[in-house]
């Protein structure tokens, strides 16, 4: 890769992967719409580590307190009253909320990649889902936050999440979606689908990681470095400006923008 690919990959990477845009349909879409190769599994893992490293430090004094109740909760405890503690049930949602994807990610897996990455679908996906996220942004009724969720919602939450595997779907905006249709708050909403990432991320990149030591080649490490940096600083920001638009604004210019790019790619390609 030149540099200007690997700045452009690390920021596209770094902004889409917690806006409700899809990240994986921008990474398959910058290649084809340019003459550059494909990044390779090294820089996939690379910048999805980035994002991994920025949503950790953002919500690290969150995290320390989830990781802690959670510890405390299965100290000789049920789950069920490892829970009576906001911190421990919310640690406990994210994992239990999790596992929808990773099945249906190990089962579908290689379907996935060969057979499900054509424009036309992102596009399909793009404009579907983002009339399903202005519905429940504009239809919410209630105003809970991530702490106030149930068993029932996170379990719900996380089968919407599993169809983010479909490039144009979007992982951050099927569950905030999902969320607001359950009655929480935009900002509520997406603060837990950015603290679902951290498992999926971790699992994803995981997979990617067990592929790379199957088919090892030289590492531009300098190259690898760089887009570990530069995704980090711009999903951080991301993040942080992300929640405070939100709330003024709400989710409307997201869903202008899918529709507009899965409109353009059908016209581009259909």
């Amino acid at each position: 890769m030149d540099w200007l690919q690997v700045v452009v990959l690390s920021v596209v990477q770094g902004l889409t992967e917690f806006l409700p845009v899809s990240s994986s349909a921008h990474l398959i879409l910058v290649p084809v719409l340019t003459d550059w190769t494909d990044q390779g599994l090294v820089f996939d893992v690379a910048v999805h580590l980035g994002s991994l490293l920025a949503v950790v430090c953002y919500f690290r004094h969150d995290l320390r307190r989830m990781a802690t109740s959670w510890l405390l909760s299965l100290r000789g405890r049920t789950l069920r009253h490892g829970t009576d503690d906001p911190d421990a049930r919310l640690a406990w949602w994210v994992l239990l909320a999790t596992i929808p994807v990773c099945l249906a990610g190990l089962a579908l897996h290689d379907a996935i990649e060969q057979s499900m990455r054509s424009p036309l679908l992102i596009s399909g996906g793009l404009i579907v889902f983002g009339v399903l996220l202005s519905y429940a942004d504009w239809g919410r009724r209630s105003g809970r936050s991530e702490y106030q969720l149930t068993l029932r919602d996170a379990m719900l939450i996380g089968l919407a999440q599993a169809l983010a595997l479909i490039p144009g779907t979007s992982r951050s905006g099927i569950t905030i979606t999902a969320a607001l249709l359950l009655g929480m708050s935009r900002e509520g909403a997406s603060r837990f689908s950015f603290l679902l990432s951290i498992p999926v991320i971790v699992l994803a990149s995981g997979l990617e990681i067990v592929g790379l030591l199957q088919s090892p080649g030289d590492i531009d490490w300098l190259a690898m470095a760089t887009g570990v940096a530069l995704s980090g600083l711009s999903a951080y920001l991301c993040i942080h400006y992300f929640l405070a638009f939100i709330k003024r604004i709400g989710m409307q210019p997201f869903v202008v923008y899918r529709i507009v790019l899965g409109l353009w790619l059908l016209w581009i390609f259909g």
